[in-house]
């Protein structure tokens, strides 16, 4: 018998030691996995797992807040999509998400390739400065933006007239309104979206872009075929986020215009707060709410799946 065969054959039979208790390790740290976790999970449930399950509940009632609650099915999802008042805010929410999602989209991008560059002088200042606004607290970034276009003590208004352009009231203008408003939203909120872009752009390897170069591509055809496709998983991270802030806009219309004027710019969230807290139909309220929450997840997974699939066509 030869030392290799010996070497084999003392291999084959070496076990190693069994756990104690006869169980794997990972079976043993599992129940202590969930002992920790539990406090978490408890949490998850009260305040937002039983919460959910009771809107789903009023949503099927006429609940008030006040008396005897009464079941009357899916009265309150046909009032949601028969009612030309609730009908005209989802309009609006869908007007405002096409203007915000793809302008704050493209100047988040636009910009991240330019801070991007390395060769910019004080590009670290330049990316902080448009990062602020982000953090900012939207009521408070509302206020200063209606003091600014303020018609009578603003400061936009005083500087455009002193050129003389005449700005007008644009939050009380039904035409101007909206694109103020969903303006405000894009500078609160494309910092961030940049930030993550930047991010993105970094993790692309530089040596993708040499072999474009060697093959003649220009900066358009490098940005189309190696930018965009290497940028697939935070495009669409940064569209949905940016669908999801649009769909659920409400603070700075509420601070800013109200809904108005002559409810112009009445979202789906600013009806959610006027038809349960003013109004106190907490189940059209809470339906209109299961009515917004599907249109979201549906729109995220279809962003998802569609990103997905041009990730496999690219690999």
């Amino acid at each position: 018998m030869t030392s290799l065969t010996r070497s084999r054959e003392r291999k084959r039979a070496y076990r190693p030691p069994a756990p104690l208790g006869g169980r794997p390790r990972s079976g043993r740290q599992a129940p202590i996995a969930l002992l920790f976790l539990l406090p978490a999970l408890v949490i998850l449930i009260a305040f937002v797992g039983w919460p959910m399950l009771s809107a789903l509940r009023l949503s099927f009632t006429n609940a008030s807040g006040f008396g005897i609650e009464e079941w009357v099915g899916l009265d309150n999802y046909v009032r949601v999509f028969t009612d030309p008042r609730i009908l005209s805010t989802l309009g609006n929410t869908a007007v405002y998400t096409v203007l915000f999602t793809p302008t704050a989209l493209i100047a988040a991008l636009l910009l991240a390739l330019l801070l991007g560059n390395r060769r910019l002088i004080a590009r670290g200042f330049f990316r902080t400065a448009l990062f602020l606004p982000f953090i900012v607290s939207l009521a408070v970034a509302a206020f200063a933006w209606t003091y600014l276009l303020d018609p009578q003590v603003g400061l936009l208004n005083y500087w455009l007239r002193s050129i003389g352009i005449q700005l007008g009231n644009v939050l009380q203008d039904p035409a101007l309104a909206m694109p103020t408003v969903v303006l405000v939203a894009i500078w609160k909120n494309f910092g961030f979206y940049m930030v993550i872009f930047i991010a993105g752009l970094q993790e692309i390897p530089e040596s993708l872009y040499e072999a474009a170069k060697i093959d003649g591509a220009g900066a358009w055809r490098r940005f189309i075929s190696v930018t965009l496709p290497q940028l697939s998983n935070t495009l669409a991270f940064v569209i949905v986020f940016a669908m999801i802030a649009a769909l659920q806009a409400f603070d700075q219309i509420y601070v800013m215009t109200g809904g108005g004027p002559y409810r112009s710019t009445q979202t789906v969230v600013m009806e959610i707060y006027q038809e349960g807290f003013k109004k106190l139909d907490l189940g059209v309220a809470t339906a209109l709410s299961y009515v917004l929450l599907a249109a979201t997840l549906i729109l995220s997974l279809v962003q998802f799946r569609f990103f997905g699939r041009r990730e496999k066509d690219n690999a």
